[in-house]
């Protein structure tokens, strides 16, 4: 390496430290990609008030919603790798939405991995006029009506999407999807009897729960939720092994350095960890879930392979 290269790596060396000791100078901006409300949103105001205490700057929640999350997603994909811009979403969903869309990114590659937040099952809720107590009882009268009633999705080919997917395949029954712009969206169409029934994030769906909006059937996750403990599975009306619900991570664009995608991670970890957030979210039904940047990327590579294969076998298109 001659003087002049050498010279200039070390500059920027210097330049790369600096940047990430100074981190963050200016407001950071994290994308919501569905509208207000829903899953992701509650959680990226959570944390952004928690972040522009420990930051000092300010920490700006943006809703970007659309496509299923992937207008938001490919906001992100295409900033700076500065780590002022990151996207706060269901990370399920993006790894679904591979097989589903022809998307303008790469999900592996455009991203830079920084830490998974959540998880919350999926509350299966039907509207308080549907006659219905139970998963039996549910699935007794969508037989009896094939293709009568309807089911409220956060949008094509999200996870709640290829939860009623799945829940189709194992009993046999057959909804109508009304696609909304997101899960807030879904669980307002439901609430005012456009749908009647809906698989959705409990961080945002159990809200409405309580005030009698919605009712109630079965949790999605794979033992029942200490906060509702009376409330059973899916899986405990005979679905063998049905388990979905809302992963909810954040990434920023790929070549963030590692040291800003480093301190991202911890100071959100540690955010996280603290027993405030962590009894707020339990309340909620939401599990704190967080992982290294090494081990979020392989889970999005190990996801992304799995939805491929359920997406093919469902022979699930967009039309």
């Amino acid at each position: 390496m001659n003087k002049a290269i050498a010279a200039a790596c070390c500059a920027w060396c210097v330049i790369g430290t600096a940047s990430a000791q100074n981190y963050p100078s200016k407001a950071v901006r994290i994308i919501v990609p569905y509208p207000a409300g829903g899953t992701s949103d509650i959680l990226a105001r959570l944390l952004s008030a928690k972040l522009n205490e420990l930051f000092g700057q300010p920490i700006v929640v943006e809703n970007r919603p659309g496509a299923n999350g992937n207008i938001g997603a490919d906001l992100v994909a295409k900033s700076a790798p500065d780590g002022y811009n990151m996207l706060l979403a269901d990370l399920g969903a993006l790894t679904i939405s591979p097989s589903i869309y022809k998307l303008p990114f790469d999900v592996v590659r455009d991203f830079a991995p920084v830490t998974m937040v959540t998880y919350s099952p999926h509350l299966l809720a039907v509207h308080p006029t549907v006659p219905v107590k139970t998963v039996k009882e549910l699935v007794a009268l969508a037989k009896s009506k094939p293709g009568l009633l309807n089911f409220a999705v956060s949008g094509i080919g999200g996870a709640p999407h290829l939860a009623g997917i799945a829940f189709e395949a194992q009993t046999g029954v057959k909804w109508t999807y009304i696609p909304y712009k997101g899960g807030a969206d879904a669980i307002i169409g439901l609430a005012s009897g456009q749908a009647d029934a809906i698989f959705n994030g409990m961080l945002a769906t159990y809200p409405h729960v309580r005030s009698g909006k919605l009712k109630l059937i079965a949790v999605s996750s794979s033992k029942r939720v200490a906060s509702i403990p009376d409330v059973p599975t899916v899986a405990e009306a005979g679905l063998k092994d049905f388990e979905t619900g809302s992963w909810q991570g954040i990434v920023a664009a790929a070549g963030t350095p590692k040291d800003v995608v480093g301190r991202l991670n911890s100071e959100i970890a540690r955010i996280l960890g603290t027993p405030e957030m962590k009894e707020n979210l339990a309340k909620q039904g939401a599990e704190v879930y967080t992982m290294t940047p090494e081990q979020l990327g392989n889970w999005l590579k190990s996801e992304i392979d799995k939805w491929a294969k359920i997406v093919k076998a469902a022979g699930l298109k967009l039309e």
